[in-house]
């Protein structure tokens, strides 16, 4: 594990900290090519993905703050520390506003964002595991266990690998997702994330250390559910549409719908 990539004057740059600013860079380089096959403003996609993981980072740290409260320390104020759903909701939030102001359509924005948030996940999910960040799980003697020695939570007892095993199913998500988004209703492909994204975390709780909060569930598990009922409720709505509001597949039909 390497929690600090290298050192400048005395100051560390952390692994983690580079992890995100990397899936930030992707999934806004993501955004942007997908924003182009919808004819939409590539400048747009820059100004949402940008000012998302500004929002996503605030959100994510408040989160995680609120998590700690009353013990929270200086330790918990450092660049280390934040809960991925905070994050969303700072980020979704975030894009609203940049939706609204540059005029954007909703729903198309939303199919393009599906794909490169995953991807995004997946590489700073990369980076939990190179830093040891202690996102683990729980000791396993499979082959595969892997111990923290020089985490920033350090352990020595080799345990489940799980930002790796959560790294893995983004980036399968996110392949999915892209192919599924080129033919697909937009609306249908960001439920489709919702679904995933949530079944994953959901299932990767049973063998993470986070307590049981409610009916057994983690808080992480409760908010995976609550993705995934969403998802099910923009499906259905995406369903009762005119079959004559399909997505548009190619640059000259979305350019046609979007001049309706």
């Amino acid at each position: 594990m390497r929690p600090v990539l290298f050192s400048i004057l005395g100051f560390d740059v952390q692994t983690y900290g580079v992890s995100k600013v990397l899936a930030a860079v992707i999934g806004g380089l993501l955004l942007a090519w997908a924003f182009e096959q919808r004819n939409l403003p590539r400048d747009s996609a820059y100004s949402l993905a940008m000012w998302a993981t500004v929002w996503g980072f605030v959100g994510g740290k408040i989160y995680y703050l609120l998590e700690q409260a009353p013990n929270i320390t200086m330790h918990h104020l450092g660049g280390m520390g934040f809960t991925w759903y905070g994050g969303l909701i700072g980020g979704v939030a975030a894009a609203l506003v940049i939706v609204r102001r540059h005029g954007l359509p909703l729903a198309q924005v939303a199919g393009a964002m599906a794909a490169p948030l995953s991807a995004a996940y997946a590489v700073g999910r990369l980076g939990c595991l190179i830093s040891g960040d202690g996102t683990y799980g729980r000791p396993t003697d499979l082959p595969w266990g892997m111990a923290f020695p020089s985490g920033v939570v350090a352990t020595d007892v080799p345990v489940h690998p799980t930002p790796l095993y959560e790294a893995i199913a983004a980036a399968l998500l996110a392949v999915v997702l892209w192919q599924y988004w080129r033919r697909a209703d937009p609306t249908r492909t960001f439920a489709l994330y919702l679904l995933g994204s949530g079944l994953s975390r959901f299932v990767v709780e049973f063998l993470r250390i986070n307590d049981p909060v409610l009916l057994g569930l983690t808080q992480p598990q409760l908010w995976a559910v609550a993705s995934m009922l969403a998802g099910v409720g923009l499906w259905a709505a995406a369903g009762r549409r005119p079959a004559t509001e399909s997505a548009p597949t190619t640059p000259r039909e979305t350019a046609e719908v979007l001049s309706r």
